[in-house]
């Protein structure tokens, strides 16, 4: 007669009901985790092309006003930003801004110049990109335009405080972010808008800063972590299965070795 099961041998041996109910309720919990995660990464992929898209829309259309003074209080920052707009009026070359910038073209400065549009409305508007040997206006004389001037760009969201690790320093006017607010009132701007422009490329004379330099792109990698967490799921399911079979052979071989004893 074949050996059966040995009592002394935990491997061979069923698992108690007990173990059962906790591995059983641990995989459906995690389960139901994971099947969560895949479901909300699928919601965010969603959400995010239907951001891309409204944002491309904003991009590709003909330039328009900017918000007014009085649409300032009420302005919705994500729904305006990028928006193509078009200004009416003077830079005043006097009162430019350095932010450091890394850009395609090196590292250097954004050129941040207040722009009084004809209504008197001050708005702040990225000039573009300058090296560190072109900071000096006397070395870009072509691009300082004294006069009224029609120009495009795109708005964008004031970014506070400064950037990775480094914090904006007014009093040593050392700015590592575009920050509206701060850079207004380093300058004695008086009241400006809640948002700034980046001027379009090509409307400088000389080329000197370079505009159109923004970077529109958002990661999306949403559908590689949504089939990441239904990969897992599966696999969990998988082993669930597994383990169940595994059960039902040891009781089966149980019950054979204890009825021929």
């Amino acid at each position: 007669m074949a050996p059966g099961p040995d009592p002394t041998n935990p491997a061979g041996r069923p698992r108690s009901r007990l173990s059962l109910f906790i591995l059983g309720l641990s995989g459906l919990l995690v389960f139901a985790v994971l099947i969560s995660l895949g479901i909300w990464q699928v919601q965010r992929l969603s959400w995010k092309l239907d951001l891309i898209e409204r944002v491309e829309a904003r991009v590709n259309a003909p330039p328009a006003a900017p918000p007014s003074p009085a649409q300032w209080a009420a302005f919705d920052g994500p729904s305006e930003e990028y928006r193509r707009v078009r200004l009416e009026g003077s830079f005043r070359n006097d009162r430019e801004t350095f932010v450091q910038a890394l850009t395609e073209l090196g590292s250097g400065f954004w050129v941040m110049t207040p722009f009084v549009t004809t209504d008197g409305t001050t708005i702040l508007v990225n000039r573009g990109f300058v090296p560190a040997d072109r900071r000096d206006p006397a070395t870009r004389a072509a691009g300082q335009q004294p006069g009224p001037v029609s120009i495009t760009g795109l708005l964008r969201l004031d970014e506070p405080g400064g950037g990775f690790l480094r914090s904006n320093d007014p009093a040593a006017d050392r700015w590592f972010s575009r920050d509206v607010a701060a850079i207004a009132e380093r300058r004695g701007l008086g009241p400006v808008a809640p948002f700034f422009i980046d001027q379009s490329a090509g409307e400088t004379p000389g080329g000197i800063p370079v505009g159109g330099l923004t970077v529109v792109a958002f990661r999306n990698h949403h559908l590689v972590y949504a089939l990441t967490w239904f990969a897992l799921a599966t696999m969990l399911a998988g082993a669930g299965i597994w383990i169940a079979r595994d059960e039902r052979r040891r009781r089966t071989a149980w019950r054979v070795a204890e009825a021929s004893r």
